[in-house]
């Protein structure tokens, strides 16, 4: 790690987040059962096989399109869970709240946090607040613990074999795009929803296939952080078919106007999974049959040829989706 001071750039998912955690994080804090690339990772408890995540939500403006930061708190973390093969039950919230902040703006975070729990079953069974002065924070910052118990087959990238499929449940960059519109940035608006939501009916679906290797959900950093976490942590390649990829026209235009990528914009509602090429057919099918994956698409698989993340492009050519460095769009998860 050769910088001095932080960035906004540590906290993209990216190579700088990447060698912050592994530097500073993970060389002081190393024990057998902390693993920094997991989504959540396994604890024994009273015989019981639990999964166990924290998260930290710093997303701005606190309410865009499809949701606001309470929602995401609550998606967010149960969809650490679910990708790693647990049914979420229980989670813990610290609110850091800023000075100035409305009081009817809290309220309506809170409610809705509370309604997105609900429906998705778990419990908030703990917690803590607390006030900061006024310009010390962005208003509300949360932080998550979530707890689960594991039905599932482990899925690890060791799993992952040459020649696997790789498949996205849904359109990209949406959350990312809202987000940055609800911002009013460069004048642009919208009516992108942010795909935030819970992706539990994903999981559990997939889970019903014995050559599924491996899942997350591709949030900050997007697909091509996720695709570079595996070539890494495999030795394999992966190569992406652009024409495949499920992108919505008003992203794409954005993107093309602002030069963004979506390629690496946070999804916070979709699930990318790697599976034995011989189950992919059906685990598409399955997945279309649900509302939350009829746009469920195969993009791509592991090739032992490269040693990259190689996107084939609609006119043929191909080009490297290196490791994301600088922050596209900062403080939006």
């Amino acid at each position: 790690m050769q910088d001095t001071h932080i960035s906004l750039a540590h906290g993209n998912g990216g190579r700088y987040m990447r060698e912050l955690i592994e530097e500073i994080f993970a060389r002081h804090l190393a024990n057998p059962d902390l693993d920094v690339q997991a989504d959540a990772v396994p604890i024994q408890l009273d015989g019981e096989n639990i999964l166990f995540t924290t998260d930290g939500f710093t997303v701005q403006p606190l309410e865009f399109p499809g949701g606001n930061i309470g929602s995401l708190a609550v998606h967010g973390t149960t969809n650490d869970l679910a990708v790693a093969g647990a049914i979420p039950k229980y989670l813990s919230l610290n609110a850091f709240i800023e000075e100035g902040l409305e009081i009817a703006t809290l309220d309506r975070i809170i409610k809705t946090l509370a309604e997105t729990a609900a429906e998705i079953g778990v419990k908030v069974v703990c917690g803590d607040t607390k006030v900061v002065r006024r310009g010390e924070g962005g208003g509300l910052y949360l932080a998550t613990t979530g707890v689960g118990i594991r039905y599932g087959h482990v899925l690890t990238m060791k799993n992952i074999r040459a020649g696997d499929s790789i498949l996205i449940s849904g359109p990209v960059g949406d959350h990312g795009i809202a987000v940055m519109l609800a911002r009013e940035a460069f004048g642009l608006r919208g009516d992108i929803q942010s795909d935030a939501a819970s992706v539990l009916q994903l999981t559990t679906t997939a889970h019903q296939f014995a050559g599924l290797r491996f899942m997350r959900d591709p949030t900050r950093g997007g697909i091509a952080t996720v695709c570079s976490e595996i070539q890494r942590a495999t030795g394999l390649g992966v190569r992406l078919q652009q024409a495949q990829l499920p992108i919505r026209d008003p992203v794409q235009s954005v993107c093309d106007m602002l030069g963004y990528d979506p390629m690496y914009l946070a999804c916070e509602g979709r699930v990318v999974a790697v599976i034995d090429p011989a189950e992919t057919d059906a685990l598409l099918a399955s997945w279309r049959s649900l509302d939350e994956g009829s746009e469920a698409a195969i993009i791509g698989q592991i090739d032992a040829a490269i040693h990259h993340v190689v996107l084939e492009t609609e006119i043929g050519g191909e080009r490297i989706l290196e490791e994301l460095e600088d922050d596209p769009l900062p403080r939006i998860c």
